[in-house]
């Protein structure tokens, strides 16, 4: 299964998103628990693509790749935006009250807790975060 997923940095886009994810659920009969988690990630990660990838007021494509050989469910997702390596942020400390923790890292925390890999490649000018997932179903 191989499924791709062109937006616009905007975040109305989200909700196609969620659709793809659920889409891809159904397609590979993965549970709800596991379809929820999925759908949190891609919707964590697009969003700050589309909040901090690029300046205020620019229109810019995020592309989104899914693909599964049944056994491990592959994300990439990539854009044009300034280079930014998720996986290099220090994660946040999820005991810490979230009144005293700085803004920005649980999401990243979150992604890093559900995917069982995720690693990042600058490539021709282009972010790339690759997300995988084992899913033996």
């Amino acid at each position: 299964m191989r499924k791709e997923l062109k937006l616009k940095n905007q975040i109305g886009e989200l909700e196609r998103v969620n659709q793809f994810v659920e889409e891809i659920g159904e397609e590979l009969g993965l549970d709800m628990e596991l379809q929820m988690n999925l759908n949190l990630v891609m919707e964590e990660m697009v969003s700050n693509v589309i909040f901090y990838a690029y300046p205020e007021n620019k229109t810019a494509d995020i592309e989104l790749v899914a693909e599964s050989d049944g056994k491990e469910l592959t994300f990439v997702l990539s854009d044009q935006g300034k280079a930014f390596d998720p996986t290099k942020k220090e994660d946040a400390d999820p005991n810490v009250n979230p009144i005293d923790r700085e803004i920005g890292g649980m999401g990243i925390y979150i992604v890093k807790n559900i995917m069982n890999q995720v690693t990042y490649q600058r490539l021709e000018g282009k972010n790339l975060l690759t997300m995988k997932k084992e899913i033996n179903n």
